[in-house]
């Protein structure tokens, strides 16, 4: 099992301040404020085309923002695991390699991973119970296979902050409690951890804070209190 450095202390938060998101004229995101406090763990729900990955793609960097500011100090050490639609199953990858590539920063783009990192990285397969699946290629692996190998890439990347779009959508029944208890020990660890998320039960079970998006902030708080706003 790959063990976590704890976070606590550090200033792992997430600040928005209007923020607003559009795409040519269309508004994906309008004028939201509010903070993931340092270690928090949220989930970000809401209808279809409310917003929620544009928020999450604008907190990693990847979109522009139209109006506002975030605030996150420790962007230097965040993780964005995006849609499983978004990742290219045909590139050829074993699950070792994009496994490994989580250390990417220890050798770059033009030498092989040490062997630190690959032994790392094969901890890293144990914790989510692909030890025996680290030479397939990626095209050869079920979806809930390639979200556990996505999920240890992210273990080696030691996030200060992670953000999760969808990570236990389209996903085998066996795989969806093997995530979520590695969710559960980030969080533990001081980790700020931002999910997306559509199953409102398991939101319920295992969400200390939710934020329910419709472009703009309808509701940002403990989940008992936020969730309800779903239903308005």
């Amino acid at each position: 099992m790959v063990l976590l450095r704890r976070t606590q202390g550090a200033d792992n938060g997430v600040a928005l301040h209007n923020v607003t998101v559009r795409y040519g004229r269309r508004v994906a995101l309008e004028a939201v404020s509010g903070e993931f406090v340092s270690g928090s763990l949220t989930a970000v729900v809401g209808a279809n085309g409310a917003g929620k990955s544009t928020l999450l793609a604008a907190i990693a960097g990847v979109v522009q923002l139209a109006k506002g500011v975030i605030d996150c100090a420790a962007r230097r050490r965040l993780a964005y695991l995006p849609q499983l639609t978004a990742i290219d199953r045909d590139y050829p990858l074993t699950v070792a390699e994009l496994i490994a590539l989580g250390g990417w920063r220890e050798f770059g783009a033009f030498r092989s991973p040490g062997t630190a990192l690959r032994a790392r990285a094969t901890a890293a397969a144990e914790t989510v119970g692909l030890a025996t699946r680290l030479g397939q290629p990626i095209a050869e692996i079920s979806v809930g296979e390639l979200q556990r190998a996505l999920f240890a890439r992210l273990l080696l990347q030691d996030a200060a902050v992670i953000l999760l779009d969808e990570p236990f959508a389209a996903i085998d029944a066996q795989t969806v409690p093997v995530l979520l208890d590695q969710v559960t020990r980030w969080h533990r660890a001081g980790r700020t951890v931002i999910a997306v998320m559509h199953d409102l039960a398991l939101v319920q079970a295992r969400f200390p804070a939710t934020l329910v998006l419709e472009r703009r902030c309808l509701a940002w708080g403990p989940t008992e209190v936020a969730l309800p706003a779903m239903a308005a």
